[in-house]
């Protein structure tokens, strides 16, 4: 592993259409375009509801992936084409599986008066990326860990918990409480990279230090971690983590594919198919999501560099 973390800064991104709300999105970028199977980190809030009106994304489609919802304050109302009818709230896991296709919606609850979070995906591995749609829910507990602070593993195993929430490649997803000039060092799979997000603090990873909305990287290679808080107040993070995905995708707008047909394929489904594809979604007030237009050039794969 390298003495130093890569650094990946955010960018602002609108979601979700017309009534979007702004997100910070540290991947996928041109440095770097997954870490392990991880492919997408949007990181949101505190977003002042009463200022902005929240999160209110119309029914949409996905396919070739997983979503991962989580939550550090509010409540999100979840509605899929498989039926599932979920509320994500801080502390709970919301995953969703695309697969060859599914649709739904997010909407902040009426009660929310500061949403604040990530949305993370996960790219599908190609033996399994045309699977069938799936929804689950888990509520990890949280422990304590040596050093100060807590840590709830969402999904993986990390520091004697593990989450039995299925994926398609082995995984690590965790929120990471650390206590003020606390420092942590966990044991983790020298064959998986890292990524560590920071929601609240400053913390250092591998020597490097990481200000809010910044994400940082390790390589593979090592089978220990260290996190120091470097402030007089509580930080709190997202670990991320998997082996090195090894795989090309095309992503663009919510599909992940293999090739520019697979997607122009996806997008006809969706603006043509009247729901067989992806399926419907009941409950929500308001017309679905169009579809962006293709760029006229073809979609470039994209990995990590070697």
């Amino acid at each position: 592993m390298s003495d130093a973390a890569e650094v990946l800064t955010a960018r602002d991104v609108p979601l979700g259409g017309p009534r979007a709300m702004t997100v910070r999105r540290t991947l996928p970028q041109r440095a770097r375009t997954l870490i392990g199977a991880w492919c997408f980190v949007d990181h949101y809030g505190p977003d002042d509801v009463a200022r902005t009106g929240g999160m209110d994304v119309a029914p949409h489609p996905h396919t070739g992936l997983q979503t991962v919802s989580w939550l550090f304050s509010g409540e999100i109302e979840h509605r899929d084409s498989m039926g599932s009818h979920a509320m994500v709230r801080p502390g709970e896991l919301n995953l969703m599986t695309g697969g060859h296709g599914i649709s739904h919606t997010e909407v902040s609850t009426p009660d929310t008066t500061v949403l604040h979070g990530v949305q993370l995906w996960v790219a599908l591995p190609d033996r399994h990326r045309h699977t069938d749609r799936d929804f689950q829910h888990y509520v990890p507990e949280s422990v304590p860990i040596d050093g100060g602070g807590d840590i709830s593993v969402f999904l993986g195993s990390l520091a004697g918990a593990t989450s039995p929430v299925r994926t398609f490649t082995p995984l690590l997803g965790a929120e990471l409480l650390l206590a003020p000039r606390a420092s942590v060092t966990l044991g983790v799979d020298r064959a998986f990279e890292h990524g560590l997000l920071v929601d609240r603090g400053e913390v250092t990873m591998a020597g490097t230090p990481l200000r809010q909305a910044e994400l940082g990287y390790v390589a593979p290679g090592s089978d220990t971690l260290t996190l120091t808080n470097e402030t007089d107040a509580a930080a709190r993070t997202i670990l991320l983590g998997g082996p090195p995905f090894g795989e090309e995708i095309v992503m663009w707008w919510n599909f992940i594919a293999r090739s520019t047909e697979e997607i122009a394929q996806a997008r006809r489904d969706w603006t043509e198919g009247e729901g067989r594809r992806f399926g419907e979604v009941t409950g929500y007030d308001g017309d679905p999501l169009p579809a962006p237009e293709l760029p006229n050039v073809p979609l470039k794969p994209r990995g990590n560099r070697r």
